[in-house]
Order: C-alpha cells, then sequence, then structure tokens
C-alpha cells in the first residue's frame, strides 16, 4: 500500500514541472467543506480558521457544512473538487479510522489528498461512573483482569476515535472490555451516568463538565502528557502500566490531490501565521483542542503514521473492513 507521504512527495514533485498560478492566489472565494454538521469540533475550528483566513487574504473564506457516512461524503467532495485550491476540507483523526474500517471507499484516502497542515490536536479522558470501584488506571486494569469481558465500554458509534481509543487501551493493557456503541457521544455519556456502561473514552471538551460535577470520575487522559484543561488529572503513561498509550484525536487541513505545490505553500504559510494569533489560540482552547501547526510533508508523514497505526489496531482487534 503506498504511504501518504510518498504520494504527497510524488505530488508536489510533479506539480513543480508545471506553471505555478499561485502569484495571484487567492482570486476568488475559497471555501472549506466540513464534513459534519455544524457545532461539531470539526465545524467550530473549521470557522475559526476561515475567519482567520478571511482576514489575511483579504478574500471571502465560506464554510459549508456535508456531513454524512462518518466524514466520508464531505471527503468525497473535496476529492472531486478542481484542484485548485478554492475548495479545502477539515480532515480529523475519525476520518482515517474510517479508511481502514471502510469497504468501497468512492476515494483513495492514500491518493485523493494534498495535506496542507496539522491544525490542532486534543485529549481523551478515560471515564467511569463514580461508584465503579476503581480511581486509577492500574484499578481499572485489575478490574478488568479479574472479569474479562464484564466491564462494558461505551462509546459514540463503532469506529469512532473513542472506539478505537478503547481497543487500543485494551490491547496496551492486556485486558478485555465489552464494547457498546452509541449513536453520539451525548447517548454513551447518558449510558454510564444511567449505569448502562461503565467506562467511556471521549474527549476532554465533551467530559470536562461532568467531571468537574462529580457526575463521572476521571481516571487518565490519552496523550503522552497531561492537559492544560484537566491539569489534576494524569496520563494514562503515567500509571506505568500503559507503555506507548499515546491517543489523541487532530484535526488538518487538507486540499484535492494535484492542487499546485505553490497554492499549498501559500495556505499552509497563512494557517500556521492565523494559528500563532492570540485569539484563534484562546477560541481553540475554548473548545478544549491546542494549536499545532505542520508543513505539508510533515502532515503527510503523520497521516501515513496514523493509518498504519490504526490499520493495526484494527486488525488486531479482529474488526473486519465492511
Amino acid at each position: 500500500m503506498k504511504k501518504i507521504a510518498l504520494v504527497v512527495g510524488l505530488l508536489l514533485a510533479a506539480g513543480l514541472s508545471r506553471p505555478a498560478p499561485a502569484q495571484d492566489y487567492p482570486q476568488q472565494t475559497i471555501k472549506f467543506v466540513i464534513a459534519f454538521g455544524p457545532g461539531g469540533g470539526a465545524d467550530i475550528i473549521g470557522r475559526i480558521l476561515a475567519e482567520a483566513m478571511q482576514r489575511k487574504m483579504g478574500k471571502a473564506v465560506i464554510v459549508e457544512n456535508k456531513p454524512g457516512a462518518g466524514g466520508i461524503l464531505g471527503n468525497d467532495a473535496v476529492a472531486h473538487a478542481t484542484p485548485d485550491g478554492y475548495t479545502l476540507g477539515v480532515m480529523t483523526a475519525g476520518q482515517i479510522i474510517a479508511a481502514v474500517t471502510k469497504k468501497n471507499m468512492p476515494y483513495d484516502t492514500n491518493t485523493a489528498f494534498a495535506p496542507v497542515s496539522q491544525i490542532a490536536t486534543a485529549s481523551l479522558m478515560v471515564v467511569v461512573r463514580p461508584d465503579f470501584p476503581a480511581n486509577n488506571v492500574k484499578e481499572l486494569i485489575a478490574a478488568a483482569k479479574k472479569e474479562p469481558n464484564k466491564i462494558v465500554f461505551a462509546s459514540p458509534g463503532f469506529a469512532a476515535t473513542q472506539h478505537f481509543a478503547g481497543e487500543m487501551f485494551k490491547q496496551v493493557a492486556g485486558i478485555e472490555l465489552l464494547h457498546v456503541p452509541y449513536k453520539t457521544s451525548p447517548e454513551a455519556i447518558n449510558a454510564v451516568l444511567g449505569k448502562h456502561a461503565d467506562v467511556l473514552f471521549d474527549t476532554v471538551s465533551a467530559l470536562i463538565g461532568q467531571v468537574q460535577s462529580g457526575q463521572l470520575k476521571a481516571l487518565a487522559v490519552t496523550g503522552k502528557e497531561r492537559f492544560p484543561a484537566v491539569p489534576d488529572v494524569p496520563s494514562a503513561m503515567e500509571s506505568g502500566v500503559m507503555p506507548g498509550y499515546d491517543v489523541t484525536t487532530w484535526y488538518g487541513v487538507f486540499a484535492p490531490a494535484g492542487t499546485p505545490p505553490a497554492v499549498i505553500a501559500k495556505l499552509n504559510k497563512v494557517l500556521n501565521e492565523a494559528l500563532q494569533e492570540e485569539d484563534v489560540k484562546k477560541r481553540m482552547a475554548a473548545v478544549g483542542v491546542l494549536v499545532k501547526g505542520s508543513t505539508p510533508d510533515e502532515f503527510g508523514a503523520f497521516l501515513a503514521s496514523e493509518y498504519k497505526r490504526w490499520d493495526k489496531v484494527r486488525e488486531a482487534a479482529g474488526i473486519a473492513p465492511q
């Protein structure tokens, strides 16, 4: 299987032989396709960036929500758009997981897109109901080893990032948990609150209110380090029994494959400058994410590593592409 980073490199190299349309770019409205509905993380982040880019580029930058099929419909719209820099997408970690779990995709994730920049990361939290007899990761693992497949972990959907965070947790810890998928994060949270499930892996922003009110008990964050919004919650790796367990959700901007390298370079510059604005940082932090810029090549290499990692988790979990 071709790696995303290699494909991106070939696209960039091929583009160098074409005349760049880029000195005068942009000359018309730029469209951000958000593959999820209004109000979600990708939508909010896309709108923050669209406003900043519009200020910097002097042309309108609009957001178009195109939800459906776990992000596939929106991605497909970008994949088949004219590669001229006027149609962009916001990619999430879940869209890479979708690529490794679904057959008959309308596009090839490895070749259909040109990475522009990573833009943000966010940690997940491992939480349990307050009466659950575990107060840290070690105690959760011990309880699961004592009663394999008796502890239920909820997620906001099969093959969601939260589901695969749980699958990876099981694999690293060497335990068995019973997965029950729900349709949305609020439904999965309510399942734990209502004692229909015991454990939940979800974003800090989705869970922080219930944790702070005492409705849920936080055991760990899933990133390598503690997350600024919940500094008192240790990382799972701090437990000493979860080596290498580093799971973050993330967001990035991409364009259709074949977009001229000079246009990609200009978009990358504008995005990374926008991410350094204090207002952008504050607004991102308010929705539970940390800004993180990159070069196109760095983002391409990251996507390739994410594809490989989640495909390995899928295979170890015995999940066949559907």
